[in-house]
């Protein structure tokens, strides 16, 4: 179990753009500059006919937002990644809705007593960047679910091939594999430790190089003797302990909104100018 002090600090941020203009040339340069105005527009028309052809212009920004994202951890404020309060349209059983408040948020750091020691080994081959978590809760503050981003030193292609090797082995599946929960004193999830996690999700991203993932459990600290993945907890006529008690919804409804704000966050950085 990780205990700590909740910290809702805002990770640093990055530079910005100074806003200045350079000013155009005037006078005897003139003519220079009509001939490299024409020169330029033949430039830019080839430039632009060739992505036409190639399909350049799609591949470029999908690895503008993969790189850009790789630096999220430390240039957007904690608040952007894990909102203070979540709210999951649709996302529980039956299509109920969910709400859910941030309780603690986890000092960044490292990966090494994040996860159980063989997924720590799954994931080694892309390498861990560093490691972003919060923990929260639901509106009735029964449950409470982790969620974490591990950014990690991998390229497209790495990353790309861990989520088949995830897929073709069900390493998301499996219960020696889980992330560990993020617990803060004074909190309703100070007693949620290795032994109440009740379900679990965990995603390789291939648009980011991140691995998104949740675990849930019981606020009052019970001990889960068979957690279970929140794919099979959020199947209908499920009657485990997890999927009676929604908490794989509260696994997958979180991290999946986690999710897409993280790739939001990411297609914004490569809109914005350098």
């Amino acid at each position: 179990m990780t205990l700590a002090q909740p910290d809702t600090s805002a990770w640093a941020g990055g530079g910005s753009y100074d806003g200045r203009r350079r000013s155009w040339p005037s006078g005897t340069r003139a003519a220079a500059v009509a001939a490299c105005v024409v020169l330029g527009v033949g430039l830019i028309g080839g430039a632009a006919a060739g992505s036409w052809l190639t399909g350049d212009s799609g591949t470029d920004a999908a690895r503008g937002s993969f790189t850009a994202a790789e630096e999220l951890w430390h240039s957007v404020p904690v608040d952007e990644l894990f909102p203070p309060t979540v709210r999951g349209e649709g996302a529980g059983p039956g299509g109920t809705d969910r709400t859910w408040t941030r309780i603690a948020v986890a000092p960044d750091s490292g990966c090494a007593d994040a996860f159980d020691p063989l997924l720590h080994k799954a994931l080694t081959p892309v390498g861990c960047l560093r490691l972003l978590r919060a923990t929260y809760t639901d509106a009735t503050r029964s449950s409470v679910t982790t969620v974490g981003m591990m950014f990690t030193k991998a390229d497209a292609a790495d990353m790309a091939a861990l989520k088949v090797r995830f897929a073709k082995d069900g390493l998301d599946r499996r219960t020696d594999l889980m992330p560990r929960p993020y617990a803060a004193e004074d909190t309703v999830a100070a007693g949620f430790g290795d032994g109440q996690r009740a379900s679990w999700t965990i995603s390789v991203l291939t648009d980011v190089p991140v691995v998104v993932y949740a675990v849930s459990g019981f606020a009052d600290g019970r001990t889960v003797t068979e957690p279970q993945p929140a794919e099979d907890a959020m199947q209908p006529g499920a009657t485990t302990a997890p999927a009676q008690s929604g908490l794989g919804h509260e696994a997958q409804g979180l991290a999946d909104r986690i999710e897409r704000g993280l790739r939001k966050t990411a297609a914004s950085a490569t809109e914005q100018p350098s």
